[in-house]
Parts: C-alpha cells; structure tokens; sequence
C-alpha cells in the first residue's frame, strides 16, 4: 500500500512550467528540458526562460559561480505588447513575437504542422540548429529533416566547449568553472518562431536555438539567454525595446598568393554599386529569413559596404544581426568574396545599436515628447545617464578586440589612456548620438559598438545600463555643447587599451549583477587568453573568417 501511494503521488503531480530547488535526478533530465521547452518554445523573447525570480540573483556568492547548481525557474504568463506603430515595421507577423504566449498541446501541434508544410513544399534535406558562441559566431548542428520533429522534443547534444571557446584552459583564470562542466554536452532547444528556409542554402533551414545544461538549467554564459533575461527586467518596468542594428563589413576577393605571403584586395567594384547582384541576393535572403533590411549602400572605401536593419522589438533586431554575420558570409562565397567584420585598422567595422524605448504595448515612444520639441524627455535623459555611467564597462563588450577600439581614438593625436564619454543631437561623431528626425521617432544610437561585438551582448548590455539610469539617475546632464557631465557625477570614460576596459568591466557592479557573475569572469578569462595570442591570430581571423 507504501508503494501504491508513493506511485500515486508520482503519476497525479502537475507537471509545471517551474523546477523546484532539490536534488538532481540525472535520469529525469530530459523530461526536465521538454517542460522547460513547453515554456520557452514560442519565443517569447521579452521573457527569459527564467522569470524574474531567476535564482541567479538569490544565490550566495560562491554560488554563483558554480553551473552544476539546480536553479529555481518560474515561468509566468508573459506581458502582452502590440505590433510596432502603425505596423509600419512588422511586415512579417510571425517575426513579432513579442506577442507569442506560451505554447499549449494544441499551438505546438499546429506550428509543427506549419513547418512540417514548409520542409515538405521546399523539400528541405536538412535543418541546422543554430546557437551563438560568445563572439557571436553561429555554432550549429545539421540534422536530417525526417529527424526533426524529434529533435523538437529532445533537443541536439552539443560540446559545451563549441559556444565557449576556451582552449587550454587555466586554473588560475577560469577557475570557477571546473574542467569537467567546460567539457561536458550542452542541449540546444530549438525556439520554433525563428524557423526559416535558408536561401542561401541548398534545401536547408534553420532554427536558432536557446542553449541548457544536461540537467536542464539554462547556460549562464549564453549570450542571447543574458539579453533575455534584461528584456524581461526592462518589461517588469514597464517597458519594451524597439531597436535595430546597422552593420559595415568588408567584401575581399579571394586571397592571392604573392611572393610567399598571402594578400587579399577589396572588392572594389561595390564602391559604386557595380555588384549589385551579391547585394541584391542577400537583402532578398535576409527578407526571407524574416530580417527585413532598410537600405544598404557603399561606404568610405572600396569594398565596405553598411547595411541597416528595420527596427523591431524584443530580440529580433539582435537574431537579425546574428543571421548577417552568417548569411553576408555564404552568400560571399558564391560571388567569389570573402565577407568580414573585422579590419586591421579597427576603422571599418562599425556596428551601431539604434533603439528607443517604448511602453510595453508598443504605442508610445518613451524618448518622445508630446510638446513636439526635439529634445529627450526626462526618461530618455535618465536612460542616456545610464549608458554614459558605465560607458567604460559598455565599451569592452562592445568593442571586444584591440584593432577595433582605434576608432575610439582616430581623431586624436595625443597617446592618451582614455577619451571622454561624448553625446549630442544629430552628431555622428559622438558615442551617443540622439536622433529627433525621421518616421521612426527620437531614438539613441550607441556607437561604442564595433562590428565584431556578439549583438545579444551588446543589447543587454545597453538594456543593463539604461535601466541603472532610470532607476538611479535624476535624469538632468549638462548639454553637449557644456560638456558630458551629469549635474553631479561625471560619467566614465573609455578606455583606449583592452586590458583597462576588463578592469572595468569586472569593476562595474551594476554590469556584474546584470549579465551574471559567472559570464563576466568567463568573458574576462576568454579576452586576456586572446590578448596572450593576438598577433599570432591576427591574419588567421581575417581570411580564414573567425568571428569577423
């Protein structure tokens, strides 16, 4: 009767959206992932698969630290936000999806028949299930399509080490990550909104994935699982994020072998569009894809192009960046290119955050005023403060290679350790440029960005630093032309040198507290083994197209 009870108790015991703090049943993990997939599937992408009560910012210390901890992960209904204004940037229903509630029995059934229609009328072979390393390269498994429904469930199998990227790991480094964990597998569950066919590869899709332990606990290092969880903080404010990248990258010919050293020239007819074919087929992958792109063009020198996406909320504007760096690359091949992110001179490789913020409907610009004057309202000013606050912390993230933060200093003549934090209305010079003019409303550009950044890390960071200014800042600056100081603290300034911008990040308690203890000592680990080996890496990167 002991028995019958106990078995009782098991078999009747709701199977919830939420794991409860206990010991880890090793032979219970995969159901442990489908629950959480039941969750997270929908792609509700203000909304981490952890709530707002995510055990990470309840853990002691040391506990931090350790990934082989069973976290507490609640999930709740997600907040309701409309279509972008007007519906003039939403043109594909299915890329809003802000609007995704959790799926039910049934919603699954119905997207899987959905996809299941697409694999069939364009006879897909394959399906790659995508996930983001912490450079923001596309790590990913293919899988026969006849499996995929099954992978849906199940989730693909990973070495964790593929997304973090730490060879030789050292003790004295990483050493609250045990050699163990790094090499143990991770599970990719696939979020079933970003399910496109690839263009650009033959009877192929994709499906970009959120990435667990095992034992069903979300990767803390996961770059696009951190920018989650910072939408889902900006929309427990209040508030949602509605925002777009604009990327320049370098087309090269095929490298050439001239006097024993390898040399590869730009591609100097797209400097007056001469090339339009290559363009032209990306802009029209990336629409199918769902990343809709708003105008391309030429830039400053042969072979540098930039690209600008249409703005949308929550998480696409970064899962579009994150199709670009892939996609530029493949369809480069074809033409006879090399696509690349990255430049020696640190000059071409901008990659610009533009973002408002709005109210968690989507029907009001918060930076907007409704007297018509081109200024700031007092919630833009208080989120401007906060990214000129932590403006030194913001900037390793953001330019996370020693070439691109050349630009920081181009304009300078003077060896200096530092540049001061600058912004200004409708001045491209500045890091923070306001933006009143246009259809698209007020809007602030961070320009600290280099090409080369992971975008899930630059829009958390950026969410991270601008909810610290509308939390603790009063809102009032100096004008541009006065200088950049706040009326009583001076905001920081960014480091020229990579080393002084890790010390700063790992200073900034705010971005520690934000983007998890754990990230910011890996991230930290993984820079200092890259400045150890940055000369011998230098040309590898550039033609063999690392993250760049």
């Amino acid at each position: 009767m002991s028995k019958l009870r106990r078995t009782r108790k098991k078999v009747t015991k709701p199977h919830l959206c939420s794991m409860d703090v206990g010991e880890v049943n090793v032979a219970s993990s995969n159901e442990r992932i489908r629950n959480q997939m039941t969750c997270h599937k929908m792609g509700d992408l203000n909304k981490p698969v952890g709530g707002t009560g995510y055990a990470e910012s309840h853990l002691p210390h040391h506990d931090k630290d350790s990934e082989d901890q069973t976290t507490v992960i609640k999930q709740s209904l997600p907040k309701m936000s409309s279509s972008a204004p007007g519906g003039e940037y939403n043109s594909n229903s299915d890329r809003n999806r802000d609007n995704a509630q959790i799926l039910t029995p049934p919603q699954l059934s119905s997207r899987m028949k959905h996809i299941k229609q697409e694999m069939a009328k364009n006879h897909l072979q394959f399906v790659r299930f995508e996930a983001t390393d912490l450079h923001g390269v596309s790590r990913s498994k293919s899988i026969p399509a006849h499996f995929f429904q099954e992978k849906v469930i199940h989730g693909v199998f990973m070495p964790r080490g593929y997304l973090e990227l730490m060879p030789n790991l050292k003790d004295n480094e990483v050493n609250h990550i045990r050699a163990t964990c790094f090499n143990s597998d991770i599970v990719l569950m696939p979020e079933l909104s970003t399910f496109r066919v690839l263009p650009w590869a033959e009877r192929t899709a994709r499906v970009i994935c959120d990435t667990f332990t095992v034992t069903g606990e979300p990767l803390l290092t996961s770059p696009r699982y951190i920018a989650k969880r910072q939408l889902r903080q900006l929309q427990d404010y209040g508030f949602s994020l509605f925002s777009a990248f604009i990327y320049d990258f370098c087309i090269f010919g095929v490298p050439e072998v001239i006097n024993s050293k390898t040399i590869s020239f730009p591609a100097s007819t797209l400097l007056n569009n001469h090339d339009q074919p290559f363009m032209q087929e990306l802009v029209d992958g990336l629409y199918h894809t769902g990343a809709n792109v708003e105008s391309f063009s030429s830039s400053t020198r042969p072979g540098h192009m930039e690209i600008c996406f249409l703005p949308e909320f929550g998480i696409s504007s970064a899962d579009n960046a994150f199709t670009l760096r892939t996609g530029v690359k493949e369809v480069a091949r074809k033409y006879n290119y090399i696509a690349s992110f990255f430049i020696e001179t640190g000059f071409c490789n901008s990659g610009i955050l533009s973002h408002s913020v709005w109210d968690t409907d989507g029907k009001k610009n918060m930076f907007c005023s409704s007297s018509g004057t081109e200024q700031l309202t007092v919630t833009g000013r208080k989120w401007l403060a906060g990214l000129l606050k932590h403006s030194a912390a913001l900037s390793c993230l953001m330019a996370p290679a020693v070439s691109c933060r050349k630009r920081y200093s181009k304009e300078s003549k003077d060896q200096k350790e530092s540049v001061p934090t600058t912004w200004g209305y409708n001045d491209n010079s500045c890091a923070f440029n306001i933006k009143c003019h246009g259809e698209k409303g007020t809007r602030i550009e961070n320009k600290l960005g280099s090409a080369t950044a992971n975008p899930y890390l630059v829009l958390a960071a950026t969410v991270a630093a601008g909810l610290d200014g509308l939390q603790n800042s009063d809102g009032t600056l100096v004008g541009p032309d006065e200088g950049t100081d706040l009326s009583q603290s001076k905001p920081s300034e960014i480091p020229l040198k990579l080393e002084d911008a890790l010390v700063a990040l790992e200073e900034d308690q705010c971005l520690r507290e934000a983007l998890g203890e754990t990230f910011i000592r890996y991230f930290v680990a993984m820079k200092k083994y890259e400045l150890e080996n940055e000369e011998t890496d230098a040309e590898r990167n550039k033609f063999l197209e690392y993250f760049i």
